[in-house]
């Protein structure tokens, strides 16, 4: 039993004995993400992971590091704090997969206002369930309560990742060529970039978010908005283990015109068909209820698609059944050309 406590520094703000309450809830969370190279516990100094190197033979570590953003607004409006925390892992896995890379171990941190333990547990239980999907250990982080600086009711969330990679299985764009088919893993929705711009078109600190609304299938817009980052890793690594994969492309904040080139070599382009693309209800709402322009849409949202896979033409059917059969109703949205200008929707 942990008997420290500090009576002068609650009274400026800070309840220690809340954060062992937090770290006693979020316990059987964690438990969920323990893999065979997870050492330790929460609790000590570090996060111990072994590295489990069979069949590696020239391991490379690859890392990766986000937050969730202003979709925190939504999740204090909402007073739902279990899924952000998948967010948060799904913003630094998906980056990680682009190199080929399989996540080993995630940590989180989070700064709050104030340290309600059930909330912080609740964050806690979505990274967890991030950890889970992505095949990723949760083997340390950090609370810090900072009344003043963050609102009572309030937090941030961040976290990073590192994930390893055979180094002469990184993905190699110098073999895409003109033909490659580019495919399309839908999104689940907004995802986590471009909220502030979302929160000013629905204004929805003002507004009523929690109605139902019939273009959103009865979902209030709120819970539409919160759906949290569809995480990749598992049907990429299934895919890579069976087709040559070029290039993957995690369609985050610059959506298509930003991202999709950042894979692509210099010489090439994308040429993407709109008409392809299974563009979901909550980006026609915030175009139509911003009156934001379709490029900016495109330049700013994943429009349905979070990320896209370059592949040759030939292996194009092949990898759409691998990753069908892997949970992805992956489809076709175009193909690689010879351009200097990036991506063209057309």
């Amino acid at each position: 039993m942990n008997n420290s406590r500090s009576d002068s520094y609650a009274a400026a703000g800070v309840d220690i004995t809340a954060g062992y309450k937090a770290v006693e809830l979020m316990k059987k969370h964690i438990a969920r993400t323990m893999t065979g190279g997870a050492l330790s516990g929460i609790g000590g100094f570090g996060g111990l992971f072994e590295l489990d190197l069979t069949g590696i033979k020239k391991p490379v570590l690859v890392s990766g590091t986000d937050g969730v953003g202003t979709k925190l607004k939504l999740a204090f409006i909402m007073d739902k704090h279990d899924t952000v925390g998948i967010d948060c892992v799904a913003m630094c896995v998906n980056d990680i997969i682009c190199c080929g890379a399989k996540p080993l171990f995630f940590l989180d941190y989070i700064a709050c206002g104030k340290n309600y333990p059930e909330k912080i547990a609740d964050i806690v239980s979505g990274i967890a369930e991030g950890c889970v999907q992505s095949g990723a250990a949760l083997i340390g982080g950090e609370t810090a309560e900072m009344p003043g600086f963050y609102p009572e009711d309030e937090y941030d969330l961040a976290g990073f990742s590192v994930g390893v990679v055979d180094k002469d299985k990184i993905l190699d764009n110098s073999t895409i060529k003109v033909g490659d088919a580019v495919i399309a893993l839908p999104s689940s929705g907004v995802h986590s970039n471009g909220f502030s711009l979302v929160r000013k078109v629905f204004d929805v600190e003002n507004a009523d978010i929690k109605a139902p609304v019939s273009d959103l299938g009865g979902k209030s817009l709120g819970e539409a908005l919160l759906t949290p980052t569809k995480i990749y890793v598992k049907p990429m690594l299934a895919l890579m283990d069976a087709v040559k994969v070029k290039a993957v492309s995690h369609i985050t904040g610059g959506g298509f015109y930003e991202n999709i080139p950042r894979s692509i070599p210099d010489g090439f382009g994308v040429k993407i068909e709109k008409s392809a693309l299974k563009i979901l209800p909550v980006f026609d709402m915030i175009a139509k209820a911003g009156n934001v322009p379709e490029r900016d849409m495109f330049n700013t949202f994943n429009m349905g698609v979070g990320m896209s896979v370059v592949v040759d033409k030939n292996d194009a059917d092949r990898a759409i059944d691998i990753l069908k059969a892997n949970g992805e109703d992956a489809y076709v949205m175009g193909e690689i050309v010879s351009s200097d200008k990036g991506v063209t929707i057309c």
